[in-house]
C-alpha cells in the first residue's frame, strides 16, 4: 500500500475538471476480523487515496471555490459512487467532491 509521500511523488496524466477527484481505491478483501469477503458482501463505504483534483467549482463571480480534498488524502467514498476506469494499468475512480464522504486522518 502506498503512503502519502509516495502518492505526492507520483505523476498522473489525468487532470480532472471542475470539482472532480481521481481516487485509487484500496483493495480490501479481508474484514477487520480476518474473514475473506466475497464481492457481494462489500457494500460498506470504500477507502482510497486521492491522486489528482480538479480546480473546483466556480462561484457566481467566476472564482474557483477551494476544494476540501487534496492530493494524498485518504478518503472514504460510497461503494457505487463515481465512474471507474483503468488508466496506466491501475483501477481508478473519478468522483465528484460531494461523493467523498470523509477524509481519513491518522
Amino acid at each position: 500500500m502506498l503512503n502519502k509521500e509516495d502518492l505526492l511523488r507520483m505523476t498522473i496524466t489525468l487532470k480532472p475538471l471542475g470539482d472532480r477527484v481521481v481516487v485509487e481505491p484500496i483493495k480490501e478483501d479481508v474484514s477487520a476480523g480476518g474473514i475473506a469477503l466475497p464481492e457481494t458482501a462489500k457494500d460498506e463505504p470504500q477507502r482510497g487515496f486521492v491522486l489528482a483534483t480538479g480546480p473546483g467549482l466556480r462561484d457566481r463571480n467566476g472564482q474557483h471555490i477551494v476544494m476540501d480534498v487534496v492530493v494524498g488524502d485518504k478518503v472514504l467514498f460510497a461503494r457505487y459512487g463515481g465512474s471507474s476506469l483503468k488508466h496506466e494499468g491501475k483501477d481508478l475512480l473519478i468522483l465528484r467532491e460531494d461523493e467523498v464522504l470523509a477524509i481519513i486522518e491518522n
